[in-house]
C-alpha cells in the first residue's frame, strides 16, 4: 500500500527515531509499503519518519542511479537500526533532493566514505564500508532518523534564499505526483 510522504514542517521529521526489536508488529508489511511508496514517489531511499514513524528503518534501492554511479548498481538495502560512522576522507559536494522537500534541491557536502552497521529484515547483523554516491544516499536517509534534513547541511544564507519555498510547503501550497501529508495547521 502506498503511504503518504510527510512533508517539511511536520514535527515527525524533526524527532530522533528509536531502535526497533524483532517483535515489531507487521514489519514485513511495513517494509513492503515503504518500498512501494518509495517506488511510486520515484525516490531511491525512504526513512520511516517520512511516513510518520519515528522508528530506525530505512529502505534504499539505488539501482536507478547506477548508470551514473556504478557503486549503486543492484544495491537494494533494508536498514534496521542503522548506524553510520564517518571514515577519513574529504567532503564532496553534490546536489541532493528529498521526497519530504518537493521542488527543492541544494548542494550538500558529505564525506564520501562511511562504515555502516545495521540489521536486515531478518535481524541479521551487517557491517560494510560504503563509498561514493551510495554513501551519500545512506547518510541522507540516516539523517532522517536523527531528525535532520539535508537543508540542515547548507549555509544559513542558502536556507534564507529558500525560505519562501519552505513556507509554501508548510502552507500546503506545494503539489506532488505522490500522496503527501502536510504539517498540521497551527491553532490560532
Amino acid at each position: 500500500m502506498k503511504l503518504p510522504v510527510y512533508l517539511y514542517g511536520h514535527p515527525v521529521l524533526r524527532k530522533e527515531s528509536t531502535d526497533i526489536t524483532p517483535d515489531y508488529p507487521d514489519l514485513k508489511k511495513l517494509l513492503d509499503d515503504m518500498y512501494e511508496t518509495m517506488y511510486a514517489s520515484e525516490g531511491v531511499g525512504l526513512a520511516a519518519p517520512q511516513i510518520g514513524r519515528n522508528d530506525r528503518i530505512v529502505v534504499i534501492d539505488a539501482d536507478p542511479v547506477g548508470e551514473t554511479h556504478p557503486e549503486c548498481v543492484g544495491r537494494k538495502m533494508t536498514l534496521i537500526n542503522p548506524r553510520v560512522e564517518v571514515l577519513d576522507g574529504e567532503e564532496v559536494t553534490c546536489t541532493e533532493g528529498c521526497l519530504s522537500l518537493p521542488g527543492l534541491s541544494e548542494d550538500v557536502k558529505r564525506v564520501e566514505h562511511i562504515r555502516l552497521t545495521w540489521v536486515d529484515e531478518n535481524f541479521e547483523a551487517h557491517e560494510e564500508e560504503i563509498s561514493g554516491f551510495l554513501a551519500r544516499i545512506v547518510q541522507h536517509e540516516c539523517d532522517h532518523l536523527e531528525g535532520k534534513l539535508y537543508i540542515d547541511h547548507v549555509s544559513a544564507i542558502r536556507r534564507q534564499l529558500m525560505r519562501a519555498k519552505l513556507n509554501n510547503i508548510i502552507a500546503g501550497k506545494t503539489r506532488c505526483d505522490y500522496a503527501v501529508r502536510y504539517a498540521p495547521k497551527k491553532k490560532k
